[in-house]
Parts: C-alpha cells; structure tokens; sequence
C-alpha cells in the first residue's frame, strides 16, 4: 500500500510540475472543435448546467444522452472548465486570479419515471410495477477554478427513502505539450470506478443507460462491474496524449456511505490496502469515422467481514471498442458498443466460512450493442449480453427467483430499445430485455420451477433533466 501511495504522490507531483501552456485555463482545443465544427455558443453540453456554463447546445457534447460526442469528450478531460459565462473575478496584487465564479448557480436536476411488467411476477408479489419517481438527482457541475471543475449527483432511492451521494468526479485539469504534440492532463477524485471515463463501454456508462431497479436480475457480475459505485473513493492521475492515447493510473479505498465511516468487526467487502485501478485506449479519427480501442483492469482485495483475517482476491481484465458514424447532415449516427471481462476469483476467505465451494473461480462478461438515431432525435438499440463463469454451489446457491439449482453463474440474453428525445433534455424509452439463460439455465433455473423466460422484462422510462 505505502508503495502505491508512494507512486501516487510522484504522479500527481509530476502534473503540478509539467509546465502550463494556458495560463487562464480555457482549453484551446475544445475552442477549435467549437469553431471547425460551426456550434454556435448561444443556444441552450452534459448536464444542463454545464450547457448554461458553456452557452452551447446539449448537442454539442451528446448526439443523444448520454452518448457522449468527441468535443463532449474533450470537455470532461479539460475538467468541465470550458465557460462562456460572466463571471465573478477577484485576483491579488499581481497578475494572479484567486476567484472566478459563475454567476448562475450549477445545479441541475433529473427526475426518472417507470413501468415495469415481468413475464411472470416474482412470487407474493403485484406484477406492473410503477415508480414514481425511479430516482431524483440533483447535479452540481462547474468550472470552479480555471483548472478545476465538478460533476456532483445527489440522489434520492425510493427504495431505501433515504438521499445519498451518487456519482462524483472532481477533476484538476491542464494542458501542454509532449514531444511536440498536445497533451491534456489532469487528476481526478471520484467515488465509482470508470465513472471518470470518457467513453460509453465502460460500466458506469455503458448499456443500458436506464433499467428496471425492481424487476429480477442476474446473480453474478464482476467486481468491476458497478459493485463498487459508491461505495469507495478514489484518487488518480491521466493523460491525453496527441487526441489519440489516453491513459490513467487510480487507486481506490473503501468509503462506505450509511454506515460506521471506520470499519470495523462489523464491516463487510471493505478493501484491505487499496485497489489499483488503469485504463488505456487509443482513439482515431478517419473522416466522419471515430474509433476506440481500450484496455482496463482492477485488482480488488477485501475482507468479506470485518477488517482481519483471510480475504478474496479480484483481479479484473478488460477490452472495450466504440465506434461512431454520424448519418447524413449529422443530425443522427450509427454508434456500437463492446466490452468483454475477465475476472480471476482467489477465495481464501469465502471457502473458509463455507461461502464458496472453489478456491478459484473465474467470471466472464460480455455485452455489445449498436444504436441508430435519426435526424429526429428517435433511436433504435439493440443489445446482446452474456456472463459465464465457474460452477460453485455455495457462491451461487439455489433458492427462489435469484437463485441458482445448478450453481452455475451463467446468463444471456437480448436488450431491444426504442427511444426518443422530443427535446434535448427529455428521454422517452420502450426497453424489452429477454433472457435466453438466467442463473444457470433455462426451465426451473431456480429449483423453484421459474424459467428464464419469466424474467423477461418491459420497461417504460421517462429521464427529464432540467
């Protein structure tokens, strides 16, 4: 640990050191893709305070939200700093800025909308589920310093009735030059990793983007698989190299919210030591074309109870692709989506307390999709998704609906979606899933007599941000 923290220092040493090429911070590059790109700065970019920030549409960081454009990845990586806004100065008594604030507050807001109907309901319970609201956030997101921006959500659960911190980024960014081509650099504080990435394969961000929270769901995902949100901070550095190589190095701690703020006896999955966390990808331009290729991984240690004693080990390998055409004027587009993971189970502690049969055990996850929307906002997705991993009747035991007879991990299916965005900020979704194996199989998966087929889930959804 001391090791990791170590290289973490010298690396954001490393980011304080590197010399700045602009000096009020307003990043160069994301002004020419405003101006090669003709967006004009006075129409109504991300969250809609981040569009009142900048003065620019929500299309020209979304071609359809939250499907993030490259001028809307641009934005993120210089740290949400990019303004059109009068501001609030003050500096001292030389040349140095010491205050710049926004003159409309930053906050912003989201209210999501649901209906759920399940093939079969789940036993003892009403089937056509409404949720009104499925979540409420509230946003926070500014450039606070010409260098340092934040992308906030506090969000109410309808389910616990309670308001917690949601996603979080806080971002230091700058930019310079390496070997003579243009480098953005920068650090990131954020509670989810991958939720800091810029690309829409990677978990916090990837397919779908809105889904049932009451209707049956797989047992089994990987660590790196959103099991982390919220439930860690993590601090890191990266880079943006030539607008095609980005990479970035983090490590993570456990921060649990809701509970003692000091493990203890009591605790449960908290990180002994701390999780490193990195992520590459190449990205490439050809014509209209934008391609990415990355790579990512994660080792996870914890303590299933308490914070002594025998532990799992996690480690987390995968490959991601996005690949986004836009259609005619550039009105609509064509995206697709990939990522597969791997991940390698050593569970010293579970076989211990007869939690796992298996001293090792491996998951793999696999999902793809492709989207097309056209010039009126209206999209069509449709998406595959597969888990696979090794058989272990303790890890996954039967037992009604969430259960598994076989002790088998695996699962699959399709997702189709039918969406449409009548105004930038509002969402419109029909979403069918359909499982093809749930659990382990396909007839009586849970030992309880349920097909995978009754899972097969409806959902309606309406996103408004505002």
């Amino acid at each position: 640990m001391k090791q990791l923290m170590r290289l973490l220092v010298l690396a954001l040493s490393a980011i304080v050191l590197v010399p700045s090429l602009h000096a009020d911070g307003l990043n160069d590059i994301a002004r020419r893709y405003v101006r090669e790109h003709g967006m004009s700065a006075t129409a109504h970019a991300n969250i809609p305070s981040f569009s009142r920030q900048t003065g620019l549409a929500c299309t020209a960081c979304h071609s359809a939200f939250p499907h993030l454009t490259q001028f809307g990845r641009l934005f993120k990586l210089n740290g949400y700093t990019m303004t059109a806004l009068q501001v609030v100065r003050a500096g001292d008594s030389g040349q140095r800025s010491s205050l710049k604030l926004d003159l409309i507050p930053p906050v912003s807001a989201m209210v999501m909308s649901s209906f759920t109907q399940t093939s079969k309901a789940v036993p003892g319970t009403q089937n056509g589920n409404v949720q009104f609201p499925q979540q409420l956030s509230l946003f926070f997101g500014e450039a606070i310093t010409p260098r340092l921006g934040t992308f906030l959500q506090v969000t109410y659960d309808p389910a616990s009735g309670g308001i917690g911190m949601d996603n979080m980024d806080i971002r230091f960014a700058n930019q310079g030059t390496l070997g003579g081509k243009s480098l953005i650099y920068g650090a990131s504080l954020n509670n989810n990793p991958t939720v800091q990435d810029v690309a829409n394969t990677v978990p916090a961000w990837s397919f779908p983007y809105a889904s049932s929270s009451t209707a049956p769901s797989p047992a089994a995902s990987a660590v790196l698989d959103r099991q982390l949100g919220q439930r860690v901070a993590g601090l890191g550095t990266y880079a943006f190299w030539d607008n095609h190589l980005y990479g970035e190095f983090s490590v993570y701690r456990s921060a649990v919210q809701g509970a003692n703020p000091l493990p203890d006896a009591t605790s449960t999955n908290t990180i002994s030591g701390v999780a490193p966390y990195w992520r590459a990808f190449w990205h490439q331009q050809m014509g209209r074309q934008d391609l990415m290729v990355g790579v990512m991984g994660m080792r996870t240690t914890v303590f299933p109870t308490g914070v002594t004693g025998l532990r799992n080990r996690f480690s987390d390998l995968g490959l991601d692709a996005q690949f986004e055409l836009p259609v005619g004027e550039g009105k609509g587009g064509i995206t697709a989506h990939a990522i597969y993971l791997r991940e390698k189970q050593h569970l010293e502690a579970d076989v211990a307390n007869d939690a796992a049969t298996n001293l090792d055990n491996s998951l793999n996850t696999f999902r793809v999709n492709a989207s097309y929307y056209n010039a009126a906002r209206t999209g069509l997705t449709a998406g595959y998704f597969s888990t696979t991993g090794t058989t272990d009747a303790l890890r996954y035991p039967a037992g009604s609906v969430g259960g598994s007879a076989t002790g088998s991990p695996n699962s699959s299916g399709m997702i189709f979606e039918l969406s449409a965005l009548p105004w930038l900020n509002t969402r419109f979704e029909l979403q069918y899933v359909l499982y093809t194996k749930f659990n382990g199989g396909k007839t009586n998966y849970d030992g309880s007599g349920r097909n995978a087929t009754d899972n097969n889930t409806l959902y309606l959804m309406s996103w408004v941000v505002f």
